[in-house]
């Protein structure tokens, strides 16, 4: 846990979302989750607008806290692959739980928010 380290948390909830937070860690974990093992290039085409840069410091805080594996391969050229540990799979019941959420507010709030405007309109 290299880059967490040093941090000092209040609760677990604060340690959780600094594992899993921020825009792109929820993302690559979704997609491993759901899809599989995947190598760098499958996932950045799977996550636009993330930079070649932020994928690699994405997968290797992800990495250093156990939460993805890094599997690299002996061949020219290199072949790595990303996959979830079972850490990291524990986190998708979390993961689908926020997804349906989200899901149901943007139903009931985002959608009523914008026919309210439409109307004032």
């Amino acid at each position: 846990m290299g880059h967490l380290c040093n941090k000092t948390f209040n609760c677990e909830k604060e340690l959780t979302l600094a594992i899993i937070g921020g825009k792109w860690k929820m993302l690559i974990l979704w997609h491993l989750g759901k899809e599989g093992t995947k190598r760098f290039n499958e996932l950045k085409a799977l996550i636009p607008g993330i930079t070649q840069r932020m994928l690699v410091n994405q997968l290797r805080e992800l990495e250093e806290d156990l939460i993805i594996h890094r599997e690299v391969y002996p061949v020219v050229p290199p072949k790595v692959e990303y996959s979830l540990t079972e850490q990291g799979k524990s986190l998708m019941p979390i993961l689908e739980s926020m997804y349906e959420w989200g899901r149901n507010y943007m139903e009931t709030n985002v959608k009523s928010q914008g026919e309210r405007k439409e109307s004032v309109e």
